[in-house]
């Protein structure tokens, strides 16, 4: 069954409705600040697949719009970044940076252990580590012609999209509890008491100010920021260097919030206390987190051996304390700290997104953190790729 790109925008929406009514009934998830695009994402994705176990029908999205989602999304984390953030967290981005790569060892070590332990090659463990976990769905798609043609692994694509589906669903649910358990055990406050510039905060939404002429404001810049990350992004390729698409559209958003000032001193620009920006961040990021969710096939699952579900639990249970133990320690122990650490556990299990939506729920109960959202983007969007890239080369070629 092919579902239209209006229907799926359709969907997406009862997604996020439901996900925020059992938020808002259900204490756990709104307590342990779940994402209410998972929420309402794996229960409607459970409901396709028992629909298609019964009938034998296969629901198919369209997700053209879901790409473009997540580029309005990166546009307004830009938008909302003031240079001074950015030069406070440079130091950020450079321990985060080497904690990730570090773990990228320990996650592939993780997934040639159990591989060892059960039986299977050690290059079937380097699969379920940081090439389906780290990497995501992208990552494995890219990867497995060289599992399957160079090592013989013939259902190297089952096996890297389950454990990437499970690792995005579950990175989603413990960012959260994790930050949680942080924020209470070292009583973390925010650092300043400005507003929350990505999403809305818990019981605020009923009275966001918005009018007019500010909606219009919102629309015009987020457009304009688009049009020059596409500039940007078609230069780079020019001159031989490819990045994703929201990358050159955080960048450029970056660059226009930061020069408004510089020319145009008599406008009044700020971005911070948009209340129509920060009502856009989180309608792009939980509409492109409800059709990616929505539109898992869950039962491509049931093919996972019992080996590979081993796996899936002890890379979610390192990653836990990992992140508690160093992360957080590392990264400076503070309100910001927790705030990266569940991003940083939706990154290392599911993908940038998952991060994002982890931090997203943490700042709308506890309270913002724009250093966060600028360190993690970057270490998850661009950095950790190369570096995954890197180091899956140089596993394969001691372990293969």
């Amino acid at each position: 069954m092919e579902i239209g790109p209006r229907d799926t925008i359709v969907i997406a929406c009862l997604v996020l409705f439901l996900g925020k009514y059992i938020n808002k009934k259900i204490s756990f998830f709104r307590a342990y600040n779940i994402p209410e695009p998972v929420t309402g994402g794996v229960i409607f994705s459970i409901f396709f697949g028992i629909l298609y176990t019964i009938t034998g029908i296969e629901v198919n999205f369209a997700l053209e719009l879901r790409d473009a989602l997540l580029i309005i999304f990166f546009i307004t984390i830009g938008l909302s970044s003031r240079l001074k953030t950015l030069l406070k967290g440079g130091k950020s981005l450079a321990l985060l940076l080497v904690v990730a790569v570090g773990y990228l060892f320990i996650q592939n070590l993780n997934g040639i252990g159990i591989a060892y332990i059960t039986g299977m090659s050690s290059v079937t463990g380097i699969l379920g580590g940081s090439v389906s976990f780290s990497g995501g769905h992208g990552t494995t798609i890219a990867w497995v012609p060289t599992f399957q043609n160079d090592f013989g692994i013939e259902n190297a694509m089952e096996m890297g999209i389950a454990c990437a589906t499970i690792g995005l669903v579950l990175g989603g649910f413990i960012g959260g509890p994790i930050a949680k358990f942080l924020i209470k055990k070292h009583n973390l406050k925010p650092k300043d008491s400005k507003p929350v510039t990505v999403g809305v905060r818990h019981g605020k939404g009923d009275t966001v100010e918005m009018n007019y002429n500010n909606v219009l404001q919102m629309i015009y810049f987020i457009f304009s920021t688009a049009g020059l990350g596409i500039g940007i992004n078609e230069l780079l390729v020019w001159i031989g260097l490819s990045l994703p698409s929201f990358v050159t559209a955080l960048f450029a958003g970056i660059i226009i919030t930061n020069l408004i000032p510089v020319f145009s001193k008599n406008f009044h620009w700020e971005p911070e206390k948009s209340k129509p920006l920060a009502m856009a961040s989180d309608l792009s990021l939980g509409l492109f987190l409800a059709m990616s969710l929505m539109s898992l096939q869950l039962w491509t699952l049931t093919d996972l051996a019992g080996p590979l579900f081993l796996i899936v639990i002890v890379q979610v249970l390192v990653i836990s304390v990992f992140v508690i133990v160093v992360v957080f320690r590392i990264m400076g122990k503070d309100y910001d700290a927790a705030v990266m650490s569940a991003g940083y556990a939706g990154l290392a299990l599911g993908a940038t997104p998952t991060a994002i939506a982890n931090m997203t729920a943490v700042t709308k109960k506890f309270g913002g953190s724009p250093k966060a959202f600028i360190v993690v983007p970057l270490v998850g969007a661009f950095f950790i790729d190369l570096s995954n890239a890197l180091i899956i080369k140089l596993l394969l070629s001691v372990f293969g």
